[in-house]
């Protein structure tokens, strides 16, 4: 089920990234990559957590201008909003 998370996920969140640089005028040298590693493990109660990592590539957009297309995805991304204060999400800019 995790594989399945992740696939959804990183789907996901690639189409809230490339919707955010139509709006932002913004287009990488190649197509933008999301790469989700969800992990499980226990929690506090007993229970079990996911955890997510996202790792995003885009070709040709400076760290500085990129780091904010992902923040702005995570903020309108459906998995992100539906996951938001419920497990950790790690956001990463891959160079």
């Amino acid at each position: 089920p995790e594989q399945l998370f992740a696939a959804g996920y990183a789907a996901c969140f690639d189409s809230a990234l490339n919707m955010i640089m139509r709006k932002e005028k913004v287009q990488p040298t190649s197509p933008s990559t999301v790469t989700a590693t969800v992990g499980i493990g226990p929690n506090d109660q007993g229970g079990f957590q996911l955890a997510v990592k996202l790792a995003v590539q885009l070709p040709g957009i400076d760290k500085q201008k990129g780091q904010q297309l992902v923040e702005m995805a995570h903020s309108v991304c459906p998995y992100s909003n539906a996951t938001r204060g419920n497990i950790d999400v790690e956001l990463v800019l891959a160079d």
